[in-house]
């Protein structure tokens, strides 16, 4: 991780039962205010989680990888300032 994101909130999915994945992040990005981010942690990539984000909240939310694998993908999400 770079200095920048090592202090940021993460959740390690690795460690969360899949069918509780998604509503896990998505709990936590809606916790976040204008311009907060956190940090995804997984054993794949989660394109598959960054399409449902941009489907149910298009332009809300950033996504920028920071590590893409092959073993560990990290990824940061981060809440969109108002305009």
């Amino acid at each position: 991780m770079t200095e920048q994101t090592e202090d940021l909130p993460f959740i390690d999915v690795r460690t969360i039962q899949p069918r509780e994945r998604h509503p896990k992040i998505f709990a936590m990005a809606n916790g976040l205010a204008g311009g907060e981010s956190f940090v995804i942690v997984n054993d794949h990539d989660p394109r598959p989680l960054h399409y449902q984000l941009q489907a149910e909240y298009p332009g809300q939310f950033s996504w920028t990888y920071i590590e893409s694998g092959p073993d560990v993908w990290r990824v940061q999400l981060g809440r969109q300032l108002k305009a």
